[in-house]
C-alpha cells in the first residue's frame, strides 16, 4: 500500500518548484504573502489486481487553490482577476505539462517506492472572489494515479 503522506509532500514540492509560489498544504504557507497556492486532498481511492485484492495502488484528488489578494506589507495593493488565471495556468503546467519530444511529464512528482502513472484535470469549477476582502481565487482539481514502483 501506498502511504498518501509522502505523495502529498511530494505534489507540494513539485507544486512550488514548477510554479515559484510558496504551496501551503490545507493552510496559508507560513509567512507567505498572495500569490500562493492551498493544496488540499479531496478524495482518495485504494485499487489492485481484482484477485488479490491488495489495494497497492492508490489515487488522489487535490484541490490546488490559487490565491491572489492584497500584500499585507503593501497598503496599495489589491487582487486582480488576471493574476488569479495567471496562477491557475501555471497550476496546470505544472500538473498536466508534459515534454512533447519524450511524452515525459515535465514537473515530475518523486515519492519513493511509488511510480505516477496518470494525471488529469479532474474539475475546475473556476474561481470566486471576496470584494470586502479583495481576495480572488480560482480552484482546480487534479487526480494522480499511482502504482508502487
Amino acid at each position: 500500500m501506498i502511504d498518501r503522506l509522502p505523495v502529498n509532500k511530494a505534489v507540494a514540492a513539485m507544486l512550488a518548484a514548477a510554479s515559484g509560489k510558496p504551496v501551503g498544504r490545507g493552510a496559508i504557507p507560513l509567512g507567505a504573502e498572495p500569490p500562493y497556492y492551498l493544496l488540499t486532498v479531496v478524495s482518495t481511492a485504494v485499487s489492485g489486481a481484482p484477485l488479490a485484492d491488495e489495494s497497492e495502488e492508490l489515487s488522489i484528488v487535490y484541490q490546488v487553490t490559487s490565491v491572489t489578494g492584497p500584500a499585507p506589507s503593501n497598503a496599495g495593493s489589491h487582487a486582480v482577476a488576471d493574476q488569479a488565471e495567471w496562477l491557475a495556468d501555471k497550476a496546470r503546467a505544472a500538473f498536466l505539462a508534459r515534454d512533447p519530444n519524450t511524452g515525459q511529464w515535465l514537473h515530475p512528482i518523486a515519492v519513493a517506492g511509488a511510480r505516477v502513472y496518470g494525471r488529469s484535470l479532474d474539475t475546475e469549477p473556476g474561481g470566486s472572489r471576496d470584494d470586502s476582502d479583495a481576495i480572488i481565487d480560482n480552484v482546480q482539481r487534479f487526480r494522480l494515479d499511482l502504482t508502487p514502483a
